[in-house]
């Protein structure tokens, strides 16, 4: 079987790195390397086990199929049944075993693995907390072997130059060009990209707090990466070329690393402290305490960088282990010296304000804190502890610098994400102009870039203090691996490439959804004159069918096994039972709704106190639109449980009536003639059905008739009702035929002594106003008229 080959490939595989690892105990990169083999081999048998269980439920479902062999006094089964009994078994067996030995051979290599890590763990353990007797003879020793050493080196090094210049003159001098060539291009393009961002404009007296941080930042980085590039391109094509010699290149590669190093750290403390531009200084330093601290921390720098080189050089041309531990002791006790001379020293501003006038000292929990730490290291390097003295060194250093750095970049990110700050940067109003954002849409992308500068920072900073702590550059790459490929939560394993491969497949879903929409509608739906409301009934349903295959397919393609998401169905469900019964029910409504179209976009619908046009019908909620554009959402279940009518469920045409009232004197057939001459004459009333006159009923101050016609679209009758109304008038009026308005007839009833009284009362008030004409008459009367 082709299981049985992989797993003696890779048992023989892990047999030879379990050797390489006894025999490589005290090289670290060598088992950072050798680890991340082994860890590949891991992961080769567990695929190798997961490959073998899809055979093994075949077989087990084929035996169920086939059921237990009968029992003794059972009539026996047929041949061909039991032999392919007999044949799964006997391949289940086979599978089983070949499933045990890659769970064995999976065991081994975790445990080698272990190893590994328990291994480099103790090595730089003891590398660290190795000690070494320090006294005269040991410095004697190492004065010895210096002088040897430096004249093997300089042997090496000028055989090679002239071997170089004789034989390799042309390729050496085709790199020389090249990297010269790269370095104009990268120099061009930092200028061209970034020259406004990381230079300081000299004719800015009081930058801001943001322009400082930000030159500060970029003035750090951009440069730094740009040498970094340029020197790891320099080395590849001197390598590429076969210039450098295998003694050579470590050298090399160490000299680089010495001018990254140094030039990092000058870059970020002239960064910090500017000694010549003190408006743009981020702390508060005399000019001449920024100058010495500068001054202080280059030297740091070369001295750590220099201890490097000459490390590589012992390692490369096996130096005696004493040169080594002095080589180490000496920059060890010359970076606590000069932690002591900066403790000394007088670099804070004056009261005064003035950068030129004399600083003071330093605040004295930092003074006590440098002479602690430049005491420790020269305690530690002269008591033998040369390996822990150095690691300080180091890290005060390198780590130190990386973290300013970081810290820069963090605050900056704070400063450009906040609210309307990213426009007064040069790169944000570069932005601005060039994409004519507007100050909602600049705001934003400073959230976004002040999000990227913290990522950034992290990204850059943290790797490179865990280098510098010990870990080396397979680590980094084997964590990344598994944090991008491999993340356990419980029994689920979740891929970070798997996700966000799910993530574009799921929009890409969408994309391609969205474009078969608009083309079904705009080129198959539209040239075929389908209804309104029909192609919107059409679209929704792709939308929501194209969007489910997309969450699927993107689901399976992150990893997630749709099975695992039962336990979210059940607590769905649970939750569906308890609360969102309404919301389940709207959205089964609008499923309904969207598949038995009982009404469609555009209708005109009456539902309850709601009468208007239908704009949208969503799985949720319907929007309908009131004459007076007011927006009402009727959720869809009351749209399926309540009574609803619809003006234009089957066609637009609708009966409009305009009731006619004339006075008793008027022929009634006069009348109807007349109104049915008005909209016959109309060529947007309908001839079928035919309009229609009909004598409503005798009214009490005229008879009423109603006019009554067809229009082929519900959307006129407004238009056509007021127009034929306006003619009825016009023609009446000429017809002479009036329309009368309602009026009573008010019978008054008053007995004799009510009336002797009211005349009596008249008689009193007469002298005191100008005589008028009798109210009531003289002549007794019941019933009076009142207009």
């Amino acid at each position: 079987m082709d299981a049985e080959k992989k797993i003696e490939d890779a048992g023989s595989r892990l047999a030879a790195l379990s050797e390489q690892v006894e025999s490589n105990l005290q090289q670290d990169g060598v088992l950072a390397d050798l680890k991340v083999k082994v860890d590949a081999l891991v992961r080769e048998v567990l695929a190798i086990s997961v490959e073998l269980r899809p055979r093994i439920d075949s077989i087990q479902v084929r035996l169920k199929e086939l059921g237990e062999p009968p029992a003794d006094g059972q009539p026996a089964e047929s041949p061909s049944v039991a032999d392919e009994r007999a044949r799964l078994n006997a391949e289940r067996a086979e599978v089983n075993a070949l499933t045990g030995q890659a769970e064995d051979l999976s065991i081994e290599a975790k445990a080698l693995s272990d190893r590994i890590s328990n291994t480099r763990r103790a090595l730089f353990t003891s590398q660290l907390f190795e000690h070494t007797e320090i006294d005269g003879s040991v410095l004697e020793e190492a004065v010895q072997s210096f002088s040897a050493d430096a004249d093997r080196v300089q042997r090496s090094i000028m055989s090679w130059l002239t071997f170089v210049f004789k034989f390799k003159a042309l390729p050496l001098a085709i790199a020389v060009i090249l990297s010269m060539a790269l370095a104009s291009l990268i120099l061009f393009v930092e200028y061209r990209l970034f020259g406004r961002i990381n230079r300081r404009d000299p004719s800015i007296e009081d930058p801001s707090y943001l322009s400082r941080f930000s030159v500060a930042f970029f003035s750090t980085i951009l440069p730094s990466l740009a040498l970094s590039f340029f020197l790891a391109s320099t080395y590849f094509l001197l390598d590429t070329f076969n210039v450098l010699r295998a003694d050579i290149s470590p050298i090399v590669a160490s000299v680089f690393g010495l001018i990254g190093l140094v030039f990092f750290v000058t870059a970020i403390s002239r960064a910090v402290l500017a000694p010549a531009a003190p408006n743009w200084r981020l702390v508060k330093l005399s000019n001449k305490g920024a100058r010495d601290m500068s001054i202080a921390i280059f030297l740091m720098a070369l001295v750590n960088g220099l201890d490097y080189v000459l490390s590589v050089i012992s390692e490369t041309y096996s130096s005696p282990v004493v040169l080594t531990v002095m080589k180490s002791f000496t920059s060890s006790v010359i970076v606590g010296l000069l932690l002591f001379f900066v403790s000394f020293l007088r670099p804070v501003l004056s009261q005064t304000g003035e950068p030129g006038a004399p600083g003071r000292p330093l605040p004295r929990a930092v003074t006590i804190t440098l002479r602690v730490v430049g005491a420790v290291l020269i305690l530690a390097a002269a008591i033998g502890y040369v390996g822990l003295a150095r690691f300080l060194a180091t890290q005060i250093v390198l780590t130190g610098a990386v973290l300013a750095t970081m810290y820069i970049g963090i605050l900056t990110g704070k400063a450009i994400s906040a609210p309307n700050q990213f426009g007064e940067t040069r790169v944000g109003q570069f932005v601005a102009r060039r994409f004519r954002l507007s100050a909602v849409g600049l705001d934003q992308s400073g959230i976004a870039a002040g999000l990227f500068i913290y990522v950034f920072a992290l990204a850059t900073g943290v790797p490179l203090i865990l280098m510098s702590w010990g870990f080396q550059l397979r680590d980094l790459q084997l964590w990344l691996f598994n944090l991008f490929t491999e993340i356990n939560i419980g029994t689920i394993r979740i891929s970070i490439f798997g996700i966000l491969g799910g993530l574009l497949l799921f929009a890409g879903g969408l994309v391609v959804t969205r474009w078969f929409q608009k083309w079904l509608d705009g080129n198959v739906m539209e040239r075929s004159h389908v209804d309104g409301g029909v192609r919107n009934s059409v679209k929704t349903g792709i939308g929501y069918l194209g969007t489910g295959i997309a969450a699927i397919i993107g689901i399976s393609a992150a990893g997630i096994n749709l099975s695992s998401l039962a336990l979210v169905a059940g607590a769905l469900s649970l939750g569906i039972g308890f609360g969102l019964q309404n919301i389940v029910s709207n959205f089964v409504s609008g499923l309904i709704l969207l598949v038995e179209r009982p009404f469609k976009v555009g209708d005109h619908v009456i539902t309850g106190a709601n009468e208007g046009i239908v704009k949208r019908i969503s799985v949720r909620a319907t929007e309908i639109e009131t004459f007076r554009r007011q927006s009402i959402i009727v959720p869809n279940s009351e749209l399926i449980n309540s009574p609803l009518g619809n003006w234009t469920h089957r066609n637009r045409m609708q009966r409009s009536e305009v009731p006619v009232s004339v006075a008793y004197d008027t022929d009634p057939q006069e009348v109807i003639d007349l109104l049915l001459e008005v909209v016959n004459e109309r060529s947007d009333v309908l001839r079928n059905p035919e309009p229609h006159v009909e004598f409503l009923r005798f009214g009490a101050s005229s008879l009423d008739f109603e006019l009554r016609f067809h229009l082929a679209d519900i959307g006129e009758g407004l238009n056509v009702r007021n127009q034929v109304r306006m003619e009825i008038l016009r023609r009446f009026r000429a017809r002479g035929i009036v329309m009368p308005y309602p009026h009573q007839d008010v019978m008054l009833h008053i007995q004799e002594h009510d009336r002797q009284a009211l005349l009596r009362r008249k008689v009193r008030e007469a002298p005191a106003r100008p005589q008028a004409g009798e109210e009531l008459s003289a002549e007794p009367d019941d019933d009076k008229l009142l207009p």
